[in-house]
Formats: C-alpha cells, structure tokens, sequence
C-alpha cells in the first residue's frame, strides 16, 4: 500500500494505492464509466462508449478481473480516499520484456491531483516485477486528456491503429505510445 496526503480546500485527505478486491467493483465501473464519458463524448460516438462499457465495465467482468491475475493482468489497483474509488488501472504483459497499461480513469473531479501518477507508479512497479523493461499504452487519437499526461509521463507516439472494438463504418484511431521503464 501507498498513502500519500494532499491538501484539498481546507482538508487534509490520505489517497490509498491499492490492489482492488470485491468492495471495490461498484467503484470501479463508477470511475471508468464516469471518465470513460468525461474524456471520450466528443471524440466517440455514444454508440461505441456503451458498446466498450458494456464490455469491460460490468460487475462480472471486473470481479473476475479482480480473483483472476496473471502475467498478462495483473489485476486492478484503485486509488481510494475515505472508503471511495477515486482512480483505476491496470496492467500486464504483452510479451517476455513488454508491459501494456490496459487501463487508467479517474474521477473526472479529482483530475490533477497526483493520482494518475500514482497509479501509473504502481502499475509501473508491478510491471517492472514481471519483468518490464519497456511498457506500452493505447491512447485515443485527439484525447486531449491523456496525451499530454502520458508524454510527460516519457511516453512517445510510434504510430496510429485502428480504436480496439471498432466495427464497419468506425475510423476511430488509436496512437500507441512507449516509453523504457
């Protein structure tokens, strides 16, 4: 576990970095699904948001996501501050020395306060146990959010794909940015 204080507006809160378990699904959906429509409504149609919500953000699939780790994912790790998700992410290994973050949304109020780098860490460490020598992240094309953290993070684009989960009559792009860790 991590604990790292911030003052807020007349407050002092203690953000915990930790692995997820099963009181932490609700919100975990909450925050990704929140974020998801936060960073992505003008960049995706609201077809395809729902579609890759329906597929990722459901309570079965983060539970399993949750029991079930492995190399290839090592499971969520949640940012928490006083009992409530307030960041999530997640990572594994795409080949023997490749990390990928598969996944990283916060609260789209707590923007700007240290927590995606503290996830990105944690992710990061876990990565680097496994093996990582380099680490990989998708990062939708114009997202005007994430660009900018991940290459101040030392990430750098290499090229454009296809978006995961596009079907017939969506162009939506994706860059894939790397970094050494």
């Amino acid at each position: 576990m991590i604990f790292r204080q911030y003052k807020g507006i007349g407050a002092i809160s203690v953000i915990t970095i930790q692995k997820a378990n099963e009181e932490h699904i609700d919100g975990i959906a909450k925050v990704c699904i929140d974020a998801y429509w936060a960073t992505y409504s003008e960049l995706l149609s609201s077809e395809y948001i729902n579609r890759m919500i329906r597929e990722f953000y459901t309570y079965d699939r983060i539970l399993k996501e949750i029991t079930i780790t492995n190399r290839q994912w090592n499971g969520w790790i949640v940012a928490v501050d006083d009992g409530m998700v307030v960041g999530a992410g997640g990572g594994g290994m795409i080949s023997e020395n490749h990390g990928e973050l598969f996944v990283l949304y916060l609260d789209p109020n707590r923007r700007k306060e240290g927590l995606g780098s503290m996830l990105l860490d944690a992710v990061t460490k876990e990565l680097k146990e496994y093996g990582a020598k380099e680490q990989w992240v998708s990062v939708t094309k114009h997202n005007d959010k994430g660009i900018p953290f991940y290459e101040a993070k030392g990430f750098f684009c290499v090229h454009e794909q296809l978006e995961y989960g596009v079907v017939e009559g969506e162009d939506y792009m994706a860059l894939r940015y790397h970094r050494m860790i």
